[in-house]
């Protein structure tokens, strides 16, 4: 049998942060984060308030950054994160939309 040095199966999962998650650093914290745990993706601001945000990479790194998503920086006040796992699109890089 050979031994398998495939990588693991990447992982999408699209957030919505609600609280208040807007004018405390939230996008910019999160493009730091996503770094630190190589993900790609994106993160925004919603025009109700929200953050949405999405993450591509890892699955343990995803989980991780969704983990972090329910704390978010200083400041934030989160009050619900929705997750949702979809298929990965292969997008690289992280940004701000």
């Amino acid at each position: 049998m050979q031994e398998s040095a495939a990588q693991p199966e990447p992982t999408r999962a699209r957030v919505l942060v609600s609280g208040k998650v807007q004018g405390v650093g939230y996008r910019l914290s999160t493009v730091s984060q996503a770094k630190r745990f190589e993900l790609n993706g994106w993160v925004r601001n919603l025009g109700d308030g929200r953050v949405e945000a999405v993450f591509e990479g890892e699955q343990a790194a995803v989980e991780e950054m969704v983990n972090w998503c329910h704390s978010g920086p200083a400041g934030a006040v989160v009050q619900d994160v929705a997750v949702e796992y979809q298929q990965p699109e292969g997008i690289q890089g992280f940004e701000t939309r």
